[in-house]
């Protein structure tokens, strides 16, 4: 049987995996499902149409699952799915997702979100993400695998962040961070690549010297237009991996521009 503390309110609906922890004061809603060795610690409140994956920790005062901070929800049955091994520190807020982002919210596997963190609704986060302390995501926004989002960083509708990619602290962006790139605040600005995340994610030195000689091109190199630059990146280095996955990400049309290293 799950180890449930007598104060803890627990809905007869929800399913709760025989291995979980619930502690103190925490309040699970009818709809929420939580897997193998799920642990909440004291005043955690879990509500909506939640899925929590295997062993992912909640700490205290953490608020998961409920309705969207989006003014055209009208109450539809939409999800929030956590994967697998995260952990959600205290005062964490996830919403579930609306009619317009496609019903559900997802968060990957591995995570670290730091107190005060939010994952608004709709949002699409990938695996082993960071996102530190009061650190704010807007409705729709795309993190992909391994990014890191330092502090007080705000991230505004429908951008993405690529694969990789670490916002330092106070960085508001409403522009796309491509994969790998670094950003800095006041002003944000694309400041390069993030080397250091590359070399700990195990990136062979051959693609990391072809990734810094196609960014150059990409973003240094003046005359042409970025999509006449891309081509000249691909003619030069496509096959690299690391390279296509910047082409890849760069080629998506979603009418959002990309980061670069000027100010605005």
């Amino acid at each position: 049987m799950p180890e449930i503390h007598s104060t803890a309110i627990i809905d007869p609906g929800a399913q709760i995996a025989e291995t979980c922890q619930i502690g103190p004061y925490c309040i699970v809603g009818p709809h929420v499902v939580l897997g193998d060795a799920v642990k909440l610690h004291s005043h955690v409140v879990i509500e909506g149409r939640t899925t929590i994956g295997a062993r992912t920790t909640i700490l205290p005062f953490s608020s998961i699952g409920q309705t969207p901070q989006d003014l055209k929800y009208r109450g539809e049955p939409s999800e929030l799915h956590i994967g697998t091994d995260n952990t959600i520190r205290e005062h964490v807020t996830m919403n579930t997702g609306t009619e317009g982002g496609g019903m559900v919210t997802r968060v990957g596997n591995g995570g670290l979100f730091m107190p005060g963190s939010h994952v608004a609704h709709d949002c699409q986060i990938g695996n082993k993400v960071i996102l530190a302390n009061n650190c704010t995501l807007a409705g729709h926004v795309i993190i992909e695998d391994n990014a890191i989002l330092g502090g007080l960083t705000g991230v505004q509708q429908f951008v993405r962040v690529g694969r990789n990619a670490m916002l330092g602290a106070m960085v508001g962006t409403k522009h796309d961070v491509i994969p790998f790139g670094i950003v800095m605040a006041r002003p944000t600005r694309l400041d390069g690549l993030n080397l250091v995340g590359l070399k700990r994610a195990g990136v062979p030195t051959q693609e990391i010297q072809a990734l810094k000689k196609a960014y150059d091109v990409l973003f240094t190199e003046e005359g042409g237009t970025l999509t006449e630059r891309m081509d000249e990146v691909e003619e030069s280095f496509g096959g690299n991996g690391t390279v296509d996955t910047l082409l890849e990400f760069l080629r998506v049309e979603t009418g959002r521009p990309i980061l670069r290293p000027d100010e605005y």
